[in-house]
């Protein structure tokens, strides 16, 4: 099951619409994850069979992939210098 593109490509849809549902940008790093080994299994090639027939490697590849888009999606459209606002007076201060 786990070497099946079309469970991974389930899950890419699964996760953005769970970004959709909760937007901060840590479930579509995810998808996108997905998204990419699905497309790796589905072309197929000599990287496909390799990854299939190793689930560690296919969770390994997953969680890189992953990651990176996560960081690159935090880099583009994350919190930007001065957008938070910190507050150094309370009003109810006399």
């Amino acid at each position: 099951m786990w070497a099946v593109w079309w469970a991974w490509g389930a899950a890419a849809v699964l996760l953005a619409v769970g970004e959709v549902l909760l937007p901060s940008f840590v479930l579509l790093g995810f998808a996108i994850g997905a998204a990419v080994v699905a497309l790796v299994l589905l072309v197929g090639g000599p990287l496909a069979v390799w990854l299939a027939a190793s689930l560690p490697m296919l969770l390994l590849i997953f969680a890189v992939v992953s990651l990176l888009s996560w960081l690159a999606l935090r880099r583009w459209v994350g919190v930007y210098r001065g957008q938070v606002k910190n507050f150094d007076h309370d009003i109810n201060d006399g």
